[in-house]
């Protein structure tokens, strides 16, 4: 029975990381921290303090205010490991008609798709069967429930606030299936030309409650082949914190420069971050933005600073700081905006740059236009 273990270690580890009874994962839910929109990716996820486009449901609730007079649909697709994983974000918001709150929807999924289930290509009698082998997917998906609302607003200081309820869904083939749910909630301060942002996810902590459907014949193969059978269990998404400021410089009359810089607090464990401690660490991330008339964007940023051991440096163990760079571009034509960036989706170390775009609709009507002039 040796043969049949060898051919499917990607179906076993799935569940070997997902099986474990209820505890804090390092990396639980991770999916969620991949970024929405090409404009954010590009400014190496610098968009706390920022961001009030629709795209703020994900980046900070409470900069969904910025959204006035008209829905706006945002839209972005994004593929790495050759186009293995695929990455699909789309979101909805509608400000109230006095602009003074605004509710939002947002949906993201990440996917597998076509893995290989080779568990009965052996036979009982040693032969390989081709014909046994079916195709399943791994997917995550989130839907996100936003609320923001304006509480103070002066010639001085604008204060927002936002929340998010969020509800996770995650499968894997027939096998495996989770739901849980979680709150974020964000504020944006806006005083002068200077912008501050903090941000909580999984404030209450995000759960989600796995359950596993085996049939009978696949649970005599996995016990024949020493592998362990999962059960129910429950994993759970410790709270992060993300604080950041940003400032707009006037260039010109026609031309400014956005800078931001954020830094993401995590509270699960020590991690390989710039701020490391056994309490909390901390990952910084900065971006800029050149705006050509509001009509022409640069965007470039840096993240996921980390210690490494240095090229070619194996024998003396030296570690430098690393990081990894983003670029972009975005055009803005009417209502429609498309942004384009040149970024890495890799949760962790790994350099897996990819090419992202997304779209941005403004849904102007005759009827919106018409208030817009009044």
């Amino acid at each position: 029975m040796k043969s049949i273990r060898l051919h499917f270690p990607l179906f076993i580890t799935i569940f070997l990381t997902i099986s474990a009874t209820a505890q804090f994962r390092k990396y639980s839910n991770e999916f969620l921290n991949i970024g929405a929109g090409a404009r954010g990716l590009a400014m190496g996820g610098a968009q706390i303090a920022s961001v009030s486009d629709g795209t703020a449901g994900y980046w900070n609730p409470a900069g969904l205010v910025g959204i006035k007079d008209y829905p706006q649909l945002n839209l972005m697709h994004a593929e790495y490991f050759a186009g293995i994983g695929k990455y699909d974000y789309a979101s909805i918001a509608f400000p109230a008609s006095n602009n003074k709150r605004v509710f939002a929807v947002t949906g993201l999924r990440f996917a597998v798709d076509d893995i290989m289930n080779t568990l009965f290509l052996v036979e009982p009698d040693g032969s390989i069967n081709y014909n046994n082998i079916q195709a399943f997917s791994s997917a995550d998906y989130a839907f996100i429930f936003s609320f923001a609302q304006k509480l103070k607003e002066s010639t001085k200081r604008n204060i927002h606030f936002g929340m998010n309820a969020k509800i996770i869904h995650r499968s894997v083939g027939s096998f495996a299936k989770a739901w849980g749910f979680g709150f974020d909630g964000g504020i944006q301060i806006v005083q002068d030309k200077w912008k501050f942002g903090i941000t909580g996810r999984d404030v209450t902590t995000t759960f989600n409650a796995w359950s596993f459907n085996f049939t009978e014949r696949e649970k005599e193969v996995l016990y024949l082949t020493h592998n362990d059978i999962p059960v129910k269990s429950t994993e759970l998404t410790a709270p992060r914190l993300i604080i950041g400021a940003s400032r707009d410089f006037k260039l010109s009359k026609k031309t400014s420069l956005l800078a931001e810089a954020d830094i993401d607090f995590t509270f699960d464990g020590k991690r390989n971050t710039v701020i490391s401690t056994t309490g909390f660490s901390g990952d910084p991330k900065m971006g800029l933005e050149l705006n050509i008339n509001d009509v022409f964007f640069l965007r470039a940023g840096i993240n996921n600073f980390q210690r490494a051991l240095a090229d070619g440096d194996t024998l003396n163990q030296k570690k430098v700081w690393i990081y990894q760079p983003s670029a972009g571009a975005g055009f803005k034509i009417q209502n429609v905006t498309i942004d384009y960036a040149f970024t890495n989706l890799a949760n962790q170390s790994n350099p897996l740059f990819t090419h992202v775009f997304s779209l941005r609709l403004d849904m102007v009507n005759d009827k919106n236009k018409n208030k817009k002039k009044k």
